[in-house]
């Protein structure tokens, strides 16, 4: 079994040829960089949710909702959502619009 140095150097060489081996680590090249990405990233989230409180946290979120229904109307937001959830790959594998899912299954959605 691998020792523990053994470990980091390999997982350190896997993120030098751009993989991610640290979840939140995504653009590190090394494995210590990856780690240093992922917990910013999960800290900037913690630290803002602190200085808003879980409540205006998650306020925060669904305001960000809001501002796209009012920037589009709330028609074109329902459009926008029943686009999103056709859009998928079809039995064959071929990936589909919305459109076209909602063309291919009879559904309006203009």
């Amino acid at each position: 079994m691998a020792s523990g140095q053994e470990k980091r150097e390999e997982l350190d060489e896997k993120a030098r040829q751009g993989e991610t081996v640290v979840p939140g680590g995504t653009g590190g090249k090394s494995l210590e960089a990856q780690e240093h990405l992922a917990e910013g990233r999960s800290r900037g989230g913690q630290t803002r949710r602190e200085q808003l409180g879980t409540e205006g946290y998650q306020e925060m979120g669904s305001k960000g909702g809001q501002t796209r229904k009012e920037q589009m109307g709330t028609e074109g937001y329902q459009e926008m959502g029943r686009k999103g959830g056709l859009s998928t790959k079809d039995k064959s594998g071929e990936d589909k619009s919305g459109e076209e899912r909602a063309d291919e299954e009879g559904i309006d959605i203009d």
